[in-house]
């Protein structure tokens, strides 16, 4: 059951750990935000805990100074649990995304984030949280257990140069509205339904979006694209803001598009980056959609991709929650009726699971015991069970990565390489 007894730590040296309990708090944490990251996460912060969808108050962790003379302390630094869904086949599983990151340089290196991250990790099991992940820094997050394991900033750069000059304009361009929400929730799920994984938004997703975004990092334009007879065919999302202070035009979002509709796309992008001073496009899609593939065409290139550091809080229980999909899986294979159980080592724990008649009927967590028939570093499991890498991947990157006999056939079967891409629900 959630707590909501108010959180205050003394960490030390005149520093307290709490999480916010009211407007004031909110708007100084925001206000640390903007100071560290600039104004739009400042803008951010104040609309996720004042509209987004699941934003609670208590997600917002700080840490401030003494207070003195009854006024409240500076806050020095910050962290938070953003809460959002992610789709596995036809699995939902809760996400409790650590964003917003940051700390005053005078305080660094004095362990406030570790701090902060156990309390985070407490409100993760609060929330019933599966997944965590964070969009962070190379490597500093290793040390709280995550690991690289969905695409993040997948780039292709076209340069304006190499799309052909407008034709007869067959499609129409405008800025989508609220009106359009049906319109773009459809569009959307058409779009993601050929991804193993990808971040789920219901209609309160879409009304933040298209509500609450304007000024914030995350502030996306969305343009809906039509044709000759005015009915929607698919829409496209630029940034508002460049990505890593890169010059370019940044389109982060993109639905299902036929080749003409995709070519015309490309054709309105380098049109908006004129007028905007931008010297190339810069896509941010999933490897295969449509604008992708028209752009390597016209000479795009791959820019290489960032990755999801992800993390699962209690394996087992994730388990549990794809017990769906993993005997769909297995009906689908030549172990379709199995009954066995399979034990898989994290070396400081054993996870099993017992199939009967192809039903995967228990998953636990045995803690530490043996024998095992597969081995994995607990932060490859995340890799393996998200199928960002293969069984084999893992195998020759990791010698302490292992499994024994015919159970390496099932470990593939159980467990393959996945079409993931994660659109920004905030």
């Amino acid at each position: 059951m959630d707590d909501c007894r108010p959180v205050e730590e003394a960490l030390g040296d005149g520093l307290t750990l709490r999480c916010a309990a009211d407007e004031d708090d909110l708007e100084r944490v925001a206000a640390l935000n903007g100071a560290i990251h600039g104004r739009d996460d400042e803008a951010l912060t104040l609309h996720l805990f004042r509209y987004y969808p699941g934003c609670d108050l208590r997600d917002l962790i700080f840490v401030e100074e003494r207070r003195r003379r009854g006024r409240p302390g500076r806050v020095v630094s910050s962290l938070c649990l953003i809460p959002w869904t992610l789709r596995y086949g036809m699995v939902s599983l809760p996400v409790g995304e650590m964003g917003l990151v940051g700390t005053l340089e005078e305080y660094r290196q004095r362990g406030l984030i570790r701090a902060q991250v156990r309390h985070f990790n407490r409100r993760l099991d609060e929330r019933g949280c599966l997944i965590s992940a964070i969009q962070g820094i190379p490597y500093f997050y290793r040390q709280f257990g995550y690991e690289y394991a969905l695409p993040l900033e997948a780039a292709v750069q076209l340069e304006l140069r190499d799309v052909p000059p407008a034709g007869q304009g067959d499609f129409v361009f405008r800025l989508a509205t609220e009106d359009d929400l049906p319109t773009l929730l459809r569009l959307y799920n058409e779009a993601v339904a050929s991804l193993s994984i990808s971040a789920q938004r219901e209609e309160s997703t879409w009304r933040y979006l298209l509500r609450h975004s304007a000024g914030a990092s995350t502030e996306c334009e969305r343009w809906l694209i039509s044709d000759p007879h005015g009915e929607p065919v698919g829409y496209v999302g630029v940034a508002r803001y460049p990505v890593f202070g890169q010059e370019m035009l940044s389109v982060s979002e993109g639905s299902r598009l036929g080749h003409a509709a995709a070519l015309d796309t490309l054709r309105f992008l380098k049109g908006l980056a004129s007028e905007r001073d931008k010297v190339a496009l810069r896509l941010n899609l999933p490897e295969d959609c449509a604008l992708n593939a028209v752009a390597r065409a016209l000479g795009g290139h791959d820019q290489g991709a960032y990755a999801w550091q992800i993390r699962f809080p209690a394996p087992a229980a994730l388990l549990q929650a794809l017990v769906p999909l993993l005997e769909q899986r297995l009906a689908c294979s030549s172990f379709t009726g199995l009954t066995r159980d399979i034990r898989i080592s994290l070396y400081r724990e054993t996870l099993l699971l017992r199939f009967e008649d192809g039903r995967l009927t228990r998953v636990a967590n045995l803690g530490f015991t043996g024998p095992e028939e597969v081995h994995l570093p607990p932060q490859q499991l995340v890799q393996l069970v998200l199928g960002h890498r293969t069984f084999e991947e893992l195998r020759w990157a990791y010698p302490d990565v292992r499994a024994a006999g015919d159970v390496r056939a099932l470990v593939d079967v159980l467990f393959p390489r996945a079409r993931a891409f994660l659109y920004s629900t905030y």
